[in-house]
């Protein structure tokens, strides 16, 4: 019998997909048995990824663009239809963060932030919405953060695009509904990886971000594999326009 959490021969597009989460996520669904559209900026970086997709005897297609132009995302999605034919999960993992405080945030951190965490999201799940209402399925699972829920620290910018990823996420979900595709989103806490190293190698910093998780350790890419697959397949057919939040229990205080 197959697994409730199966996705064998999916097909997935991740963008944000050369480095870190992305990357990671990727591979997870390769080895789950998707099929995958590799998306991000580096062209290098994305033809290394793809190469070990191929190894793991799944099928890549590695797209550079930069999703801040918008106006490329529909040539995209046309591109990865014609390679595979359908799409069945989207990850919208793209994002950044200028960390600011309120006073020095410039109109030009504000549009960087805004422009790829929330605009840049809604253009590209709507291209991939509208080939879901045709197949009538679909998974779409957004990468926000915890600080869709709470505030912190020298992220208005941030906080406010991932708030807004989150209320954008209900609204699809009501929408595409009738056409059985399911909106969610993965919140997690802060997470180690080669890219936040520096971040939390001042001490006073990750000790006070340690003090708000109360099972003490930051996350890690593979506390949100679970998360993912759970998503993604079709265990999670009767959830939408959740946020599944993976923060150690920091929203709960």
């Amino acid at each position: 019998m197959q697994s409730i959490f199966g996705i064998t021969d999916k097909v997935a597009v991740v963008t944000g997909a050369s480095k870190g989460i992305g990357r990671d996520i990727a591979l997870l669904l390769a080895d789950a048995g998707a099929n995958l559209a590799i998306l991000a900026r580096n062209e290098q970086e994305l033809q290394e990824l793809a190469k070990e997709i191929e190894e793991k005897g799944r099928r890549a297609l590695a797209i550079s663009v930069d999703l801040l132009d918008v106006s490329s995302i529909p040539g995209v999605v046309q591109k990865i239809v014609a390679e595979f034919g359908r799409i069945d999960i989207l990850i919208n993992n793209a994002g950044t963060n200028i960390p600011k405080p309120a006073f020095e945030t410039t109109e030009q951190d504000w549009d960087m932030v805004m422009d790829l965490n929330l605009k840049s999201l809604f253009f590209m799940t709507k291209e991939v919405g509208r080939h879901m209402c045709d197949q009538k399925s679909g998974k779409v699972i957004h990468i926000t953060s915890q600080m869709a829920f709470v505030g912190y620290y020298d992220r208005t910018a941030y906080c406010s695009s991932k708030g807004g990823v989150t209320q954008l996420m209900k609204a699809m979900a009501i929408e595409w509904a009738p056409y059985q595709i399911n909106v969610n989103a993965i919140a997690p806490t802060f997470i180690e990886t080669p890219m936040t190293k520096k971040m939390f190698e001042k001490e006073e910093f990750r000790d006070e971000v340690l003090s708000r998780i109360p099972l003490g350790r930051l996350a890690k890419p593979d506390d949100l594999f679970g998360a993912v697959l759970y998503l993604a397949s079709g265990a999670s057919d009767m959830v939408t326009g959740h946020s599944l939040v993976v923060d150690g229990g920091w929203t709960v205080w």
